[in-house]
């Protein structure tokens, strides 16, 4: 797992020291962010799975939905970067493909694009599917975070709180130099997103009678959505739009559209009945 040190300071705050590679073998050098990711999309494989079983769909297209799913995922999440930090690869052009950084909200889109590609290539239910996979989802979102602790990225403002994360000062933001302890962003995102999995999970198995398709993906984008609105706010970097976070104009935007569309549905739904 690479050097570790482990040492509480006289602010009593955990100082932790990491190397972002696990391990080498000849040229290949296989990061610690690199595992984490791949950690994170096994898991949403298996709980995919899981879900397709337990929803009584045939579970033979799980693999064909993820051999689309990643890629276009890994695509998206690598045009929303690039875009997030343009000026840098207008630079720097030769880094656009091949370098390092991915976006989440790229990786949804990408992803989501290509199941929906493929449910109306199959003639499936892309509702249905989508619901099944969104579980899976956000625990990979809770895992793959731990990829940024590996890479001290994803902080925010200093802070002098207990659980404040060290961050190197090679990694520190221009302007920052001269602090040590940052929020660990990552953490509070990856906790928020493994209670969501749970929510999820929870609310798709109490509540199946009275769930229409759609509304547990629905559901996902809400509680993602909310948590990320209020980390953005402990962000000291961030890409904005008219001095708003540009991630809050999305978030806020896409927890307003599904809170709206779960009333409309639900009324609709309870008409027909009538």
């Amino acid at each position: 797992m690479g050097e570790i040190l482990h040492y509480i300071e006289n602010n009593y705050q955990l100082q932790v020291h990491m190397t972002e590679i696990a391990f080498q073998i000849g040229p290949l050098t296989v990061g610690w962010y690199g595992i984490m990711i791949a950690i994170g999309v096994l898991s949403a494989i298996g709980i995919a799975f899981i879900e397709a079983k337990r929803r009584g769909e045939n579970t033979g297209h799980i693999v064909n939905i993820a051999l689309l799913v990643i890629p276009m995922g890994a695509i998206g999440a690598r045009l929303y970067h690039v875009i997030d930090q343009w000026d840098y690869y207008l630079q720097n052009p030769g880094l656009i493909i091949g370098g390092r950084g991915l976006g989440i909200f790229g990786a949804i889109i990408g992803g989501a694009l290509g199941l929906i590609i493929y449910t109306l290539w199959k003639k499936l239910s892309t509702l249905r599917w989508l619901d099944i996979i969104a579980p899976g989802v956000i625990l990979a979102q809770a895992i793959g975070r731990w990829g940024n602790f590996f890479n001290q990225e994803l902080y925010g403002y200093p802070t002098d709180l207990p659980w404040a994360i060290y961050i190197d000062p090679a990694h520190r933001l221009p302007g920052y130099e001269s602090y040590s302890h940052f929020h660990p962003l990552f953490l509070y995102e990856s906790l928020w997103n493994l209670l969501g999995f749970f929510v999820l999970i929870s609310l798709g198995r109490k509540l199946h009678s009275r769930l229409r398709d759609g509304d547990i993906f629905t559901l996902y984008v809400i509680w993602y959505g909310i948590g990320r609105f209020f980390l953005e706010g402990l962000k000291p970097d961030v890409w904005t739009l008219g001095g708003i976070p540009t991630a809050r104009w999305i978030t806020g935007l896409a927890v307003l559209a599904s809170i709206v569309v779960i009333i409309i549905r639900h009324y609709k739904y309870r008409e027909e009945l009538k």
